[in-house]
């Protein structure tokens, strides 16, 4: 009879995390990613990766230097991720390609610049399995940003 009810006690247990864990797929990307506050600490804490990495801070320099312009690349990015991953957000930038025309980005920059947004989403401590997910969203973006 104890056993039974240790069995049934465990079963239930079980059950609960085995819900918990389904809801919290359930939920967004954006959700679990912790909303557009959080979205916006680790672009804030991207860009200035980006701007202190010597591989590609010359892709940045200009809008660096600019207040107004640096404000409204931060704004696009924070709608960017906010769309890919879920979230209410809507980006309303230039399309990949025009964006980067002209710049002469290569695989290296791509990845130099993809290491920076990882390092920003460790800082704040983002699992990895959210990781994955927005990298995923975004990675697709590489082919019209990549040698244009």
């Amino acid at each position: 009879m104890v056993v039974a009810i240790a069995a049934a006690v465990a079963m239930g247990c079980l059950s609960i995390a085995s819900a918990e864990r389904m809801d919290e797929k359930a939920k967004s990307l954006y959700s679990r990613l912790g909303g557009k506050k959080a979205i916006t600490a680790v672009v804030d804490e991207f860009v200035n990766n980006c701007a202190a990495d010597t591989r590609i801070n010359r892709f940045f320099a200009d809008t660096a230097k600019d207040p107004k312009r640096l404000a409204k690349f931060k704004t696009n990015l924070v709608n960017q991720i906010c769309q890919a991953s879920g979230g209410p957000c809507k980006y309303g930038g230039k399309n990949m390609k025009d964006a980067h025309k002209g710049m002469g980005i290569t695989d290296a920059d791509f990845n130099a610049l993809v290491e920076d947004l990882v390092k920003a989403l460790d800082k704040f401590n983002v699992g990895a399995t959210e990781k994955n997910e927005l990298l995923g969203a975004l990675g697709p973006m590489k082919g019209d940003i990549v040698g244009q």
